[in-house]
């Protein structure tokens, strides 16, 4: 993961990731008690620079409140988690 911005952020916030060869990955949001509320990514992705907007709504589309959330990268063996603050 190379980071997130804005952060904190009201609509949206981009989220960047860069992979040295094509590798499997998931990219997910997690709330404070580690339900997984998004899965923003969720396949195979080719080696460079990446970009994934997440727009604040959970995976039925419902805008998520106010609070700290999770973004899981994992890709191969490789796994990071930053932190995200939304604010509405």
């Amino acid at each position: 993961l190379i980071g997130t911005f804005p952060n904190p952020f009201t609509e949206a916030t981009s989220i960047r990731f860069s992979l040295e060869r094509p590798s499997r990955v998931t990219l997910s949001v997690f709330d404070v008690t580690g339900r997984r509320i998004q899965e923003l990514v969720d396949g195979v992705q080719s080696a460079g620079a990446h970009e994934v907007a997440w727009d604040g709504r959970d995976g039925s589309g419902r805008r998520a409140s106010s609070g700290i959330f999770f973004v899981r990268m994992e890709a191969g063996e490789y796994s990071q988690v930053e932190r995200l603050v939304l604010l509405r």
